[in-house]
């Protein structure tokens, strides 16, 4: 069954526009990892208060009366989640499917994507961004940073494929 895809250089329009329109409606670029880490703080001061009111980290998310949940990064990403549902829907491909190499089960490519997902997030927070953030709002405005984060991803991800092609393949 093959599936239809919007063009690439439409999608990369769009994103483009997007990306402009965050730029100047809220004066920041798109970011992804930060909603996540925002998540975590939540549920941490919802469990252990005592822990946080300790934790020269933590303790910062809660000064003043603020809460984490009211930041724009995590209702950017239940938008990402909503909008990824809603593309899928509307182009008829939503359904619950694990892509995989037949090569392989469906909890390791589970348990891989897992991993990789941890991975990421970690890396994000010890390079203060991810690729959304990172390198795709640092491109957008001609940072060298951000050209440099795009190609240290791309060419980590070059020589990683290697090592782990036969998960996929």
């Amino acid at each position: 069954m093959k599936s239809k895809y919007m063009n690439p250089y439409l999608a990369g329009s769009l994103l483009g526009l997007v990306l402009l329109m965050a730029m100047y409606l809220s004066g920041r670029g798109l970011a992804a990892s930060g909603g996540i880490k925002y998540c975590v703080v939540s549920l941490v001061g919802a469990v252990d208060r005592q822990h946080v009111n300790q934790s020269v980290y933590y303790r910062k998310y809660f000064e003043n009366g603020e809460k984490p949940m009211k930041n724009w990064l995590p209702i950017e990403a239940l938008g990402i989640l909503a909008g990824g549902f809603i593309s899928g829907a509307v182009s008829k491909r939503l359904k619950f499917k694990i892509e995989k190499s037949p090569k392989i089960s469906n909890s390791r490519r589970l348990f891989l994507a897992f991993l990789g997902g941890i991975f990421f997030i970690y890396g994000a927070q010890l390079a203060r961004g991810c690729t959304s953030g990172a390198a795709l709002s640092g491109m957008a405005v001609l940072s060298v940073a951000g050209f440099v984060t795009m190609i240290a991803i791309f060419g980590s991800a070059y020589v990683f494929a290697w090592f782990f092609r036969k998960n996929w393949i």
